[in-house]
């Protein structure tokens, strides 16, 4: 199956109290099926959530999805897999209708 590649690049600005940090930097390579980019702009659109939490939203469900999709054998996701699929049709359906 072709896939997107992304690099993901995550940053901590901060700690609890407010203090800044600087040395704390998670960077790793990824596939998708699909166009994550173009699902993040399809939330932004929707106008139900605000910017940064659409785009948390969607590139967390897809990276999530994903790890789902390609452990499909591992056990783990066997009881969550219906409640996630539900939900992903419940977020599709409803921006079918917004």
């Amino acid at each position: 199956m072709k896939q997107h590649r992304y690099r993901v690049t995550l940053e901590q600005l901060s700690e609890p109290t407010g203090a800044p940090t600087t040395d704390k930097t998670l960077q790793f390579d990824v596939a998708n099926h699909d166009d994550i980019f173009a699902i993040v702009e399809g939330l932004w659109g929707r106008g139900d959530f605000g910017h940064e939490a659409a785009t948390a939203l969607a590139v967390g469900l897809k990276l999530f999805g994903e790890v789902m999709l390609e452990e499909q054998a591992n056990p783990l996701f066997s009881t969550f897999r219906p409640h996630f699929l539900q939900f992903i049709r419940e977020l599709k359906k409803s921006r079918a209708e917004s």
